[in-house]
């Protein structure tokens, strides 16, 4: 399987099999001086916006490379995004949620600072958090061969979430609740999944949450850590949505 590398710069669109493809900069460093590509090898270039162009590289520089492209892949976007609006959380593990919620292709994430959240982001933290999910969806996105990266938005409060995804329809992961995941039916509206801390949602905001339009939905009898329940449910969706 090639190895992915992102440029953001990149204007892919157009590009035919058989042309040439230039990587420069950070990436085609990386490639060249960390993973030793060689010529002969062959990977993929992804502009992050639905393109991947895979290839033969045919040669290398310290920061540059050459791909000779025998494949163009164009994706377009789900026609139902699935966002993760993930609670802060301590430790790691609102990052292994993250990464593995890119993994399987979730589109969009939103940091959400909720009541029970251990972790803050606050003052300059906010963005330094942002830009650290940020990376780390990129690389999932690599790893996971995706050709669109999705948009880690700044992080919001519990008053902020219903603006933030107007239009969009909101499930609550909550292990009380009497609709299975499973069961949901899709009614074209894009899906956000909203899963709490440690400590779960509060009664506070599942009340506040579900008068702006958000249900509670549960994957099963057992309780997930919030590193796991966003994952799990995003394999529900793909199923429900066709994309497995």
């Amino acid at each position: 399987m090639s190895s992915l590398y992102l440029d953001e710069t990149l204007d892919l669109g157009g590009l035919a099999p058989g042309a040439e493809l230039r990587l420069t900069g950070d990436e085609a460093r990386h490639a060249v001086t960390v993973a030793r590509v060689r010529p002969g090898e062959r990977i993929a270039i992804g502009d992050g916006r639905g393109v991947v162009v895979r290839g033969q590289v045919v040669a290398t520089e310290s920061r540059e490379l050459t791909l000779l492209a025998d494949e163009v892949l164009v994706e377009e976007r789900p026609a139902i995004a699935i966002t993760l609006v993930q609670a802060l959380a301590k430790g790691d593990r609102d990052e292994l949620a993250v990464q593995a919620a890119t993994e399987l292709g979730v589109d969009a994430v939103v940091p959400w600072a909720a009541a029970r959240s251990v972790s803050r982001w606050e003052g300059p933290k906010a963005e330094k958090g942002r830009a650290r999910w940020a990376s780390i969806v990129r690389e999932a996105v690599k790893q996971s061969i995706r050709s669109w990266l999705p948009e880690v938005s700044p992080v919001s409060t519990t008053a902020q979430l219903p603006a933030r995804l107007e239009g969009v329809r909101m499930l609550l992961l909550e292990p009380t609740a009497t609709t299975p995941l499973s069961e949901l039916r899709p009614d074209g509206r894009d899906l956000a999944l909203v899963v709490g801390p440690e400590g779960g949602i509060s009664p506070e905001e599942l009340a506040k949450l579900t008068a702006a339009g958000a249900e509670p939905v549960r994957l099963g009898a057992s309780v997930l850590r919030t590193s796991t329940a966003g994952p799990a449910a995003i394999a529900v969706l793909n199923a429900a949505l066709g994309r497995w």
